[in-house]
């Protein structure tokens, strides 16, 4: 083994990779790419050793904070702009297919089945718009895809999702629904306000260190599958919120921002938004993975 320097450091662990233990190609690219762009970035800024340190005891309090409730490392990786790039790294578009964003920290499974045109909402608040939300989901030819399945949920007026919020019912504001013969999906819900994503413990640290505000534009979530077509994870914004150039997690693209209407009278909300999906085919590849 060669003497370490700070020339050679980054050649000689990387060339330890594999030495005591099979590794595959794609695990021996991603810990080679790892380790250069780590020892180049302490190189880059001179990392000082209290500064490491003190990143070390940063990450542990990171992790005493996750729990059933809150999953920190997702919430750091949405402030620095990792999860939507990985989305998108995951999830390319082309042509009419819709664009995809993150999932966030909030999503709960298995939300309750409710019939076409239902409501998520299980508790008022004063001031809220109600909204009635429809549209359709099509694939790349515009063929409507009856029988999709469309799981939604928001924040309620007082910015904050129901798990993590002991005043809201169970599952408030959230719900799954399925597309008609003609595609057609349609739900009620309450019009999504401007939040600040959870703020204190290590979020909170990072943001300030940032200069970063936490705030994040009003959005209604989607995820959307369908038998033979790739997963569809993503937002609805609302065109009026101030945050849509400046949001906290990095996440608005222009094709996911919709405007609320007046709704007509028979619609029984104060709102209307009209917006259609248009999911991508699963590939060969995707297919085998998911078995």
């Amino acid at each position: 083994m060669s003497k370490v320097t700070i020339d050679n450091i980054t050649e000689v662990v990387t060339a330890a990779l594999g030495e005591n233990g099979e590794i595959d190609a794609r695990q021996r690219e991603i810990m080679t790419s790892l380790i250069k762009h780590l020892h180049g970035f302490c190189k880059e800024v001179k990392l000082q050793h209290g500064e490491f340190i003190e990143a070390c005891q940063y990450l542990a309090r990171a992790g005493a904070v996750c729990d059933g409730g809150r999953q920190e490392f997702i919430l750091l990786g949405d402030i620095l702009g990792v999860e939507v790039l990985v989305d998108m790294l995951s999830n390319p578009v082309s042509g009419t297919e819709s664009e995809s964003t993150v999932l966030g920290p909030f999503y709960r499974e298995n939300p309750p089945v409710l019939p076409k045109g239902a409501s998520t909402v299980l508790k008022d608040y004063p001031g809220q718009e109600t909204v009635y939300f429809e549209g359709y989901i099509r694939d790349a030819d515009g063929t409507p895809l009856a029988g999709a399945t469309i799981d939604v949920w928001e924040d309620a007026p007082n910015g904050l999702y129901e798990n993590h919020d002991p005043d809201q019912p169970d599952y408030n504001l959230r719900g799954r629904f399925e597309t008609d013969e003609n595609g057609h999906y349609a739900f009620r819900a309450l019009r999504p306000v401007d939040y600040p994503i959870p703020d204190n413990e290590t979020a909170g640290e990072l943001l300030r260190y940032m200069g970063h505000h936490p705030m994040r534009p009003g959005h209604m979530h989607f995820i959307i599958s369908q038998e033979g077509y790739r997963p569809l994870i993503s937002q609805i914004y609302d065109s009026a919120s101030p945050y849509l150039d400046n949001d906290s997690v990095f996440a608005v693209k222009e094709s996911l921002v919709g405007e609320f209407r007046k709704a007509a009278p028979e619609l029984e909300t104060d709102l209307h938004i009209e917006f259609d999906f248009v999911l991508a085919r699963e590939s060969a590849g995707e297919r085998i993975a998911a078995e």
